[in-house]
């Protein structure tokens, strides 16, 4: 029955009109097509309806069949070659293929077949093309034979252009669309990968865009282990939460015959139906078939000229990773292996670094068991003094020149002042002036360029350049001769200098502190020591007191020394005979702390059984035993103790008042307190 018979020409050019302008408005292919299937009845007998896809690249038409006016679900269409559907010789031709009983036709017997089974028995085939491309085809089906006629050709191709325009809209559509999900997928695991040093962060990311793009259950990261010839599970997304145990990251997945093996063998992607899978035997393939996955895709992660392992992914739907999936997952892949290099860099970077650390610690601990840093003995009102002034200067910047004999432990209050500041994690860098030479002190202050002098053969970093956020400790400063002195006066004013033989300026954040035992300021007076530098240096002097000037702590370091020297040389020291600790207690210690240490270390060397034998006849000038005066006669201190004793003894001991001491040796009452406690006077019980 032809279709002229049951529409006159008017009404069925508006009839495909409105249809046309119906199906303009849709943008989704599963959509258009069950829109067709209610619409194209109004306009042309017709049971089934078949949108018929080219695939140009794969030579084969994808066959969409849904019945006319009944909802639903639009699968994956079916797929021939070219020349096992009619379909594809209407693409190839450019013509229509009518049937008018598909029981007598045999050009086309499988897709017959299929058809035959639907209860078609005859079908027009129109060819969908637009001056661009060729799309594929409208298939008309009718359960009664002999539906279609040559009389209907015409008006058929009217209706075949409509669609054909619709059909190429919502493919160009969907084609930008999938572009540019894939372009933002890039550009999303892009971001993830140079924000995120960590994979387990870097997978947080990007799991979500890769499920949003591609329809997936399963994403997964083998990294390779060479040592035991496998792939270690070392990163697993697998939200439908059906694992049994089997995939479960850090677990081990074996190389050798397997997808990933494969893949990572031939440095190309590999991708498996449910079929295809059975054939491996792993404990792996065997859970993705269990959980129901229907596609596999395995591809390598390639940096430069290795191997890195494979990213794994499985989806319970067929036909997901297609040819231009595939190309994408291999651009993913392609940053994710970038991701990993970077992540197992920076996984050797920390853990070299927690090495250098935990290595820094013993060195430091190393150090202050050698130095004694942090073991600054004693109980003596003095230094309590030189403590108190430590903790008021050394939350400062402030440079701080410390001042005392040779011996008294200046550079030991250097590094206490040091690691009570904020600069306690930089480094601690000292420097004696004395014991370098003229000629080198400025080189090794501030170092020098390859070829700044003879002898020069490399480029050399000064102290003050290590000391960079940290504390320079210049030992014996006043050694330093008047030529080099403005340098560091610069130095100290500008934080700026140049190395020997270089125009450069460097610049640096250092604190100084600063140590002698001699009189600056007569050096000043005398010409040998400038006097804005000496200035500079004396924002806030710290006077170290002499082991003298400290008697009660004599005792105390005594039995330091002796325990510190006995471990050390692994012996057991447990008496200290008293009249050896009186004869140490008296005397007046020219060599101060470093010269009682020495003795100490001797006497334990010396020392056969477990009482401490001292060696008393090596102590220089020793004074006779005299509890009640400890200080030697030939000095001042000696002397104005002997003085304030006298008159102490003529006041009968009253401190204050118009008859006492204080009075009548012209001074304060809370300042001859202060002198007694200085001079270890008390009076006697």
């Amino acid at each position: 029955m032809a279709i002229l018979s049951d529409h006159s020409n008017t009404q069925r050019y508006k009839t495909l009109l409105s249809v046309s302008q119906a199906i303009s408005a849709h943008r989704n292919l599963t959509t258009l097509i069950e829109v067709l299937a209610q619409r194209i009845p109004q306009i042309v007998p017709v049971d089934f309806l078949g949108l018929v896809l080219h695939h140009p690249e794969r030579k084969i038409v994808q066959d969409y069949v849904i019945q006319a006016n009944v909802p639903a679900d639009i699968q994956g269409g079916i797929e021939w070659t070219m020349a096992s559907h009619p379909a594809g010789t209407a693409v190839e031709t450019q013509k229509p293929v009518l049937v008018s009983d598909l029981s007598t036709d045999q050009r086309f017997p499988e897709a017959f077949s299929h058809m035959r089974e639907d209860g078609i028995c005859s079908l027009c085939v129109f060819p969908l093309t637009t001056s661009l491309r060729k799309l594929g085809a409208l298939v008309f089906a009718s359960c009664e034979k002999d539906t279609y006629h040559e009389s209907d050709v015409e008006f058929l191709d009217q209706v075949g252009q409509h669609i054909a325009v619709a059909v190429d809209n919502v493919l160009n559509f969907q084609d930008l669309t999938r572009e540019r999900d894939h372009s933002r997928l890039l550009l999303e695991v892009n971001n993830a990968v140079v924000s995120n040093l960590e994979l387990g962060e870097l997978f947080t990311s990007i799991c979500p865009s890769l499920r949003r793009v591609i329809h997936h259950e399963i994403t997964s990261l083998f990294l390779y282990v060479p040592e035991s010839h496998c792939f270690k599970r070392h990163i697993l997304d697998f939200p439908s939460g059906k694992d049994t145990g089997l995939l479960q990251a850090g677990s081990v997945v074996g190389f050798e015959d397997t997808p990933a093996g494969q893949a990572f063998h031939s440095r190309k992607a590999v991708l498996l139906s449910d079929v295809e899978l059975k054939k491996y035997q792993s404990p792996t393939a065997q859970q993705l078939l269990a959980a129901g996955m229907k596609m596999v895709f395995y591809a390598p992660l390639l940096v430069r000229d290795h191997v890195l392992g494979t990213l794994n992914m499985a989806s319970s739907q067929n036909k997901v990773f297609g040819e231009e999936v595939s190309e994408l997952l291999m651009q993913v892949a392609g940053q994710v292996a970038i991701a990993l290099d970077n992540a197992l860099a920076y996984e050797k970077i920390r853990e070299l670094k927690e090495k250098l650390e935990q290595e820094n610690v013993y060195l430091r601990d190393e150090i202050r068991t050698e130095h004694n840093f942090e073991d600054i003995i004693g109980e003596s009102a003095e230094l309590k003094n030189v403590l108190q002034q430590l903790e008021i200067v050394a939350p400062t910047d402030s440079t701080v020149l410390i001042q005392g004999e040779t011996g008294t432990g200046k550079e030991l209050i250097a590094r206490a002042l040091h690691h009570l500041s904020s600069r306690k994690d930089g480094a601690f860098v000292k420097l004696n002036c004395a014991a370098i030479p003229t000629g080198l002190l400025e080189s090794e202050l501030f170092g020098h360029e390859k070829g700044a002098f003879t002898g020069a053969i490399a480029q050399k970093a000064g102290r003050f350049e290590l000391a960079n956020r940290g504390t320079i400790f210049l030992d014996e400063v006043g050694e330093i001769p008047l030529e080099l002195q403005s340098k560091l006066l610069r130095v100290l004013q500008e934080q700026e200098f140049e190395r020997l033989g270089s125009t450069r300026t460097i610049r640096i954040d250092v604190r100084l502190v600063a140590a002698t035992n001699r009189n600056l300021l007569s050096m000043v007076e005398a010409g040998q020591f400038r006097n804005d530098l000496y200035y500079r240096l004396n924002v806030f002097p710290i006077t170290v007191p002499a082991l003298r000037s400290r008697p009660v702590d004599i005792p105390i370091l005594v039995r330091y020394f002796t325990q510190r020297y006995a471990r050390r040389m692994k012996k057991t020291i447990e008496t200290i005979p008293a009249k050896a600790m009186e004869v140490l207690s008296h005397y007046h210690w020219p060599g101060n702390i470093r010269e009682l240490e020495n003795l100490i270390e001797r006497a334990v060397i010396l020392s056969p059984g477990t009482v401490l034998s001292l060696p008393l006849t090596e102590l220089k000038s020793a004074p006779p035993l005299n509890v009640s005066s400890p200080q030697p006669k030939s000095t001042l201190e000696g002397v104005e103790r002997d003085h304030i004793l006298q008159v102490l003894r003529e006041t009968k001991w009253v401190i204050g008042g118009s008859s006492g001491a204080a009075m009548r040796l012209g001074m304060k009452r809370t300042t001859l307190i202060s002198k007694m406690k200085k001079l270890s006077i008390s009076r006697p019980s």
